[in-house]
């Protein structure tokens, strides 16, 4: 049996923020199911003219989820609907307040959420499985250098398909009112990096 030895390697990367996610979420409720549904929509078309006057299409607005589910009270149905979307852009901090300005004096009344990501986290990803494998390969010619053998060919290497994140510790919130207020200034905000890091496990041969 050959002999081999398993390591496995940490990959990370360090990247700063150019992009900004919004999440937003329109929940609608009422004892008639249509009306609920009706409702939802018809804040959806108030969100979307919103933000088409700052420069918004409306197949900007993607949706990510729709969903409607009742509760009970008093054994009478209250049909809620929520719609869950996102608004993507390029971060402009000043582009992103004025994107919340037109959110918050609509009346659509969605709930958001800002996040500070990357446009292209597959590249992101790329550079920390490389690190990932320099980190193993490193790994096994100290382990192996001490244990007076060779570092042999690669056998397999193990990899978790899973999903890593790509978003800023930063927050980024403003009280309703605020927004709402024409004179107030856009802040000047410089998010965080983005700290990610994703791992495989590489086995060789040993000689």
């Amino acid at each position: 049996m050959n002999k081999t030895i398993t390591v496995k390697g940490v990959g990370t990367a360090s990247v700063k923020p150019d992009y900004i996610t919004i999440r937003l979420e329109i929940v609608s409720m009422d004892k008639d199911y249509s009306k609920s549904v009706n409702n939802a929509n018809k804040r959806i078309v108030t969100l979307q003219n919103a933000l088409s006057k700052v420069g918004y299409a409306k197949e900007d607005l993607k949706t990510l989820s729709f969903r409607v589910s009742p509760s009970y009270e008093k054994k009478l149905a209250i049909y809620h609907c929520r719609y869950s979307l996102k608004l993507s852009f390029d971060l402009d901090t000043k582009r992103l307040a004025e994107t919340i300005n037109a959110i918050a004096n609509s009346d659509a009344d969605a709930q958001f959420m800002i996040m500070f990501t990357v446009k292209n986290p597959g590249k992101v990803n790329e550079q920390i499985l490389k690190s990932a494998t320099e980190n193993a390969r490193q790994k096994a010619e100290i382990l192996c250098a001490a244990a007076g053998v060779n570092l042999g060919d690669l056998v397999s290497i193990n990899y978790d398909w899973g999903e890593v994140s790509f978003v800023s510790a930063s927050t980024y919130s403003m009280n309703r009112d605020m927004v709402r207020c024409a004179s107030t200034p856009a802040p000047e905000f410089e998010p965080d990096d983005i700290k990610s890091e994703d791992s495989a496990t590489f086995v060789w041969e040993v000689k």
